[in-house]
């Protein structure tokens, strides 16, 4: 049986009550989390740019999905790629591997949702089919398609939209595995925009929603989709990864390994390769407080992979906070100058104290950290001995629950000016989950629609 097959298989056979409590509760933690990040997204202008897209590509629709930064309303696809921008718009979206499902799936089916093209009941297994059949392909190819200049949200994501909305359409196997097919035909995305510092990456995710919903749409209407679009000769594995697509292995974690009890949040408004070593430098910086001695260098060591990452390893000039948030030096330097990094803090190309520390920091690549983990070794003045902070953080440490989620984004509601009653309704709405009501999520943007 081809991947596009037992994926379907799985996929069509989701049911809450077939699914762990462990993986129930973490889909909780991250529509809220997806939710709360996008309402404290709000001041950010990737929503903006994306709205007017759509608005001249798909028209304004009385009656349609709504534009959730403005109340506004367009088209199901076209509040998919609006929404997404704003759910991306603080980087601080979950991620599971490398990849940012959430900001994918949450408004392209909060979309669905609200114009009636799919039940509430069906809400919480289309997103748990949505990021296990990604998060399979991410564990399996990511560190590849990565390092070959491929991002890994849009490749994997439009494949995860896919088939996120052929469970909420309750399609057949026959047509979930065309869906999947689909869209293993259509997605895509590169990595160039991290290493100049431009904001493609922030449409990305929206496009990815976009592109799925068009793959299951066409399945849905009957469309005549390759069985073998994973593993075939000129299939998704060889022409992306240049490697045998293993059916048997992938297929095997699907509803064991559960992808979504490794989704990750994050604390800061950085990549998520960076969140770790601001945390390092947060307690590098308390320790230098308590010595009085001045930085000379500082060794920054790293996994191999979050070096070669595109825009990891920069040290400027930056032009935007795309740049910024990427750049490793750029992270390290504010946070040891200007403590917790803030969007603030992260758009001041201009700050001459950053831009004067920033040569004395240097990235190294070290084979046995893992992916979220991070030494620092920093050569002191005066002092013979580098003063060394070692963070072996791996993706527990960022797996929060719900009361954690909540304090992160009521927090940022509150550096943001978002009403904590907005906050309130998608609690509420989350703690619901399957029998929730999505007028508690329109209700919580109408809050930042009439801030702005």
């Amino acid at each position: 049986m081809s991947l596009a097959r037992k994926f379907a298989a799985f996929s069509t056979g989701l049911t809450v009550d077939s699914l762990p409590e462990p993986v129930v509760e973490k889909v909780r933690a991250c529509v809220l989390n997806g939710y709360g990040i996008a309402l404290g997204s709000h001041p950010t202008p990737f929503f903006r740019v994306a709205e007017r897209a759509v608005l001249a590509m798909d028209g304004e629709r009385p009656g349609g999905a709504t534009l959730l930064g403005s109340g506004r309303r367009s088209t199901v696809a076209g509040a998919a790629l609006a929404n997404a921008a704003l759910f991306h718009g603080r980087a601080q979206e979950d991620t599971c591997g490398v990849a940012h499902f959430g900001a994918i799936l949450l408004p392209l089916l909060t979309a669905l949702v609200e114009h009636g093209e799919g039940a509430m009941e069906d809400f919480l297994p289309a997103l748990v089919a949505g990021y296990e059949i990604g998060g399979a392909l991410e564990s399996a190819y990511s560190a590849r398609t990565t390092a070959a200049g491929l991002r890994a949200s849009p490749l994997y994501g439009t494949v995860a939209a896919a088939a996120a909305v052929a469970r909420l359409w309750r399609l057949s196997e026959e047509r979930t595995a065309a869906a999947l097919s689909n869209a293993a035909s259509f997605t895509g995305g590169i990595l160039q925009s991290f290493g100049d510092g431009t904001d493609e990456w922030r449409y990305q995710v929206g496009m990815a929603g976009r592109n799925g919903l068009a793959a299951a749409t066409l399945a849905a209407h009957g469309s005549v989709s390759a069985d073998g679009a994973f593993e075939g000769k000129s299939g998704f594995a060889r022409a992306f990864v240049r490697a045998e697509c293993d059916v048997a292995a992938i297929a095997g974690g699907l509803g064991k390994d559960w992808s979504l009890l490794k989704v990750t949040f994050k604390p800061y408004p950085v990549c998520a390769l960076n969140q770790t070593p601001v945390r390092a430098c947060l307690r590098l910086r308390d320790l230098l407080g308590t010595r009085g001695s001045a930085l000379r260098t500082l060794r920054v060591y790293l996994n191999p992979t979050v070096v070669g990452y595109a825009g990891m390893d920069k040290e400027g000039p930056f032009q935007s906070i795309s740049g910024t948030l990427m750049s490793t030096q750029f992270c390290v330097a504010t946070t040891l100058l200007h403590g917790t990094p803030t969007i603030a803090h992260m758009a001041q190309f201009g700050d001459t104290a950053v831009a004067s520390l920033i040569p004395r920091i240097r990235l190294h690549a070290d084979d046995a950290l893992g992916l979220l983990a991070c030494r620092l070794e920093a050569e002191l003045e005066g002092e013979s001995e580098p003063l060394i902070v070692r963070l072996d953080t791996d993706h527990t440490e960022y797996s929060y629950d719900r009361t954690r989620v909540s304090a992160l984004i009521r927090g940022i509601g509150e550096e943001t000016g978002v009403a904590q009653r907005a906050y309130d309704h998608i609690e509420r709405f989350a703690a619901e989950l399957p029998q929730a009501e999505m007028a508690d999520v329109l209700a919580a943007f109408k809050e930042i629609q009439t801030a702005r």
